[in-house]
């Protein structure tokens, strides 16, 4: 069960981290040389003819009426906005950057029939297997005990915060990528030391490595998965753009993120705070993402928040 994980909401001051300056939700991903190297956006489609133009189309109409067998005519007048439609879908296909399809004609013939398998609703969550392991997550409230007063005091059992601000938008399929509230970089280094630290920490469990399914981007394998997806991957990071990230949960844990408002599902298939805060949310469902591909409960603690004395 895959999952879109964003990089930032609107900065918004926390117990853990200090006031930073905000950004505008609205405003693209934009190329920086210390942040991403690309600009990512997504053009609408549309034609304008100036006067002489629209006066090119009437004659060659009229002349197309008098001259031109109807239904050839017919196919011309239909296929033609078609074919410009289809031209500006591949521009901003490619404008999503590098990622599991080649940015090819090819590759977008190869996306454009993988369209057809979709799904409709991203916030909805998929239905659990009973048969599958694990056979439940770890992120969610546990509604057999929710009443147990044992379990007032347990971190877990409150599942996660609600994410504050609006759903940042997101465009393609692969890949896909976030077109705005882009997260800072040294979240995203703190959290890739963390993965590092964590594979080096269990050598014989995980490893870090190029990503088997975005072909690009940075990401974390399971050794021994039992949900095998890209060869034991349990998540990785759209390095080399917005920074965002894919991962594989539970149905439980997915239906917890999409209701606190962290991420949404891949469409063949969240979002995180721009702060140490949601570093440490983003650390913990990505240790629900472990749990699910190899049934293995870890500790993931962020790099900058032990670099400053603080548990996670």
């Amino acid at each position: 069960m895959s999952l879109t994980v964003t990089s930032e909401t609107p900065k918004m001051p926390s117990a853990f981290s200090q006031p930073t300056s905000s950004s505008d939700d609205d405003e693209p991903v934009t190329a920086t040389s210390s942040q991403v190297n690309m600009v990512i956006r997504q053009d609408p489609f549309y034609i304008t003819l100036d006067a002489s133009a629209l006066l090119a189309v009437s004659i060659l109409t009229v002349l197309g009426m008098h001259f031109v067998h109807r239904a050839l005519l017919e196919a011309t007048i239909i296929s033609v906005p078609i074919m410009l439609l289809i031209h500006n879908d591949y521009l901003n296909f490619l404008k999503l950057g590098p990622g599991g399809t080649p940015p090819t004609p090819s590759g977008y013939a190869r996306l454009t029939f993988y369209r057809l398998f979709t799904i409709r609703d991203p916030l909805q969550a998929p239905e659990r297997d009973p048969s599958q392991l694990p056979s439940a997550g770890i992120l969610a409230i546990n509604n057999n005990n929710i009443n147990d007063p044992t379990r007032h005091n347990d971190k877990a059992a409150s599942g996660l915060p609600y994410r504050p601000g609006p759903r940042p938008s997101v465009a393609g399929l692969a890949p896909q990528r976030q077109l705005n509230q882009a997260g800072p970089l040294p979240i995203y280094n703190a959290l890739r030391s963390s993965l590092e630290a964590l594979a080096q920490r269990y050598p014989n469990k995980f490893v870090t490595a190029t990503s088997c399914l975005e072909k690009h981007g940075f990401a974390l394998f399971s050794r021994h998965p039992v949900n095998v997806c890209g060869n034991g991957e349990i998540c990785h990071i759209h390095t080399h753009s917005d920074r965002s990230m894919h991962m594989n949960l539970h149905p439980d844990d997915i239906k917890e993120v999409l209701q606190k408002g962290w991420g949404e599902r891949h469409p063949m298939a969240w979002s995180t705070r721009g702060d140490e805060n949601g570093l440490r949310i983003v650390c913990k469902i990505i240790e629900a993402a472990i749990w699910y591909t190899a049934c293995e409960k870890v500790e993931i603690v962020p790099d900058s928040v032990k670099a400053s004395g603080c548990g996670a």
